[in-house]
């Protein structure tokens, strides 16, 4: 009698520390599951706010086009002499292709800006664009980031320079009427496009800020 509640005990007492292993495991691959999904979620996240945000910047750059298009409408200059400007800076001299250089760089710019918004949101939550109001306040800073690092020493160090070369010694008469037209126009064109690069980046946020926003 006493050999079998040994026996007995024995079993109660092995299928107790079974019992705590199975709840250990548990414990452990519940655990492991809910890290696995927060990962998964976290990289479905970093992908929808990326491509967002690139898609938001080549829209806004679409729209910065348009705008500037406009303006050589109004002012009566051939249509693409600003993006011309670009080209022909950077050694296209024929009208049939200078203007269609600046622009796609001018596409190209606009949405990398857009990418590395969404990759900065990636690396720190606080710069993901969501919602109109605090996409629209990193949307200004993205625009004015890009004017400061990339189109104010271009314009000075590069086109600028080109622009004053062209008048004395310009490849063709197309480059010699754009540079003419831009001679005077140095300074205009400075803050003209600080203001183009914060109405790119309100658009920008606009954008992107509406689309996560749905996201969530």
């Amino acid at each position: 009698m006493n050999a079998n509640i040994e026996i007995f005990q024995l079993v109660v007492l092995e299928l107790s520390r079974l019992q705590f292993l199975l709840i250990n495991l548990i414990e452990n691959l519940s655990a492991r599951l809910e890290i696995l999904l927060v990962d998964l979620k976290t990289e479905k996240n970093s992908r929808y706010v990326l491509a967002y945000c690139t898609l938001a910047g080549f829209l806004s750059s679409i729209v910065i086009s348009v705008l500037l298009f406009s303006l050589d409408f109004i002012s009566r200059t051939p249509p693409g002499t600003f993006f011309a400007v670009i080209g022909s800076s950077l050694g296209f001299y024929d009208s049939s292709t200078s203007p269609y250089i600046g622009l796609l760089l001018h596409f190209a710019t606009g949405t990398v800006a857009g990418n590395l918004l969404g990759q900065g949101g990636i690396f720190w939550n606080k710069l993901i664009p969501i919602g109109i109001k605090r996409g629209t306040v990193l949307g200004i800073i993205t625009g004015i980031s890009l004017w400061l690092v990339l189109f104010l020493p271009l314009t000075i160090y590069v086109i600028q320079p080109k622009i004053d070369l062209f008048n004395f010694s310009a490849p063709n008469q197309y480059v010699f009427v754009i540079a003419q037209h831009f001679q005077e126009l140095g300074m205009v064109v400075v803050i003209g496009s600080f203001f183009f690069h914060i109405i790119y980046g309100i658009i920008l946020g606009l954008i992107a800020g509406k689309l996560i926003e749905l996201k969530h």
